[in-house]
């Protein structure tokens, strides 16, 4: 019986996505590269750390480390978080919910720890969650399952009672592998992916989700 719900955060809770767009175009421009919006898109999911690796592979820039740049990323989206970020429909709606249902609720991100803790105190959600972990401290990132199993044996739950809630391919695949069920809340240039046929199920906002969806999962 599922009994527990883990929250992906950048993109499905927080409005982000566009700032960590921005964020990476800006500061790999002062290393010569050029980051389309479809290129920076590419990367959604995946851990900073590894978005910098797989772009330095493609450009081979020079001047800055790899680390450099990733920590100009992160001090920039960080920034740009807590100046312009927005909540998501839903986001309260969402977690009063699964509090309501006494649901033991975790937060599974790709983000490094500070950001994941900068944004949550920012919109005042971080007492909302059990067990915050980030891929940060696990050896494989999303769309590997650790980070997820992680937040699951933290909440003292096993994967089949936890309830995923995803906006990104990379996500939904982690979350899956974690044999979890799994929502899909997509962005709206993005809601026709045959990939996110994987989900259970798939939503156009945090909104739509109520106790008819949850008994069928």
């Amino acid at each position: 019986m599922i009994n527990t719900v883990i929250f992906d955060m950048d993109g499905l809770l927080i409005d982000s996505e566009p700032l960590w767009g921005q964020a990476m175009r800006e500061v790999f421009a002062t290393v010569g590269v050029e980051l389309s919006k479809e290129q920076a898109s590419h990367t959604t999911g995946l851990r900073t750390v590894e978005v910098v690796d797989y772009w330095h592979n493609f450009f081979k820039w020079q001047g800055k480390s790899n680390e450099q740049v990733t920590n100009e990323i992160i001090d920039s989206i960080t920034g740009k978080i807590v100046a312009e970020g927005e909540a998501m429909e839903g986001l309260e709606y969402i977690l009063d919910y699964f509090e309501q249902k006494k649901f033991k609720i975790g937060l599974a991100s790709s983000s490094p720890l500070r950001l994941i803790d900068a944004a949550v105190t920012h919109f005042g959600i971080k007492d909302r969650f059990q067990v915050i972990s980030s891929a940060e401290f696990e050896s494989h990132g999303k769309p590997h399952p650790a980070v997820y199993l992680s937040c699951a044996k933290a909440l003292g739950s096993t994967p089949l009672e936890c309830l995923a809630f995803e906006d990104s391919v990379t996500g939904m695949t982690a979350a899956k592998a974690a044999r979890m069920k799994v929502v899909v809340v997509p962005e709206s240039h993005n809601r026709n992916n045959s990939r996110y046929a994987l989900a259970d199920l798939q939503l156009s906002s945090l909104k739509e989700f109520n106790d008819e969806m949850l008994a069928k999962l």
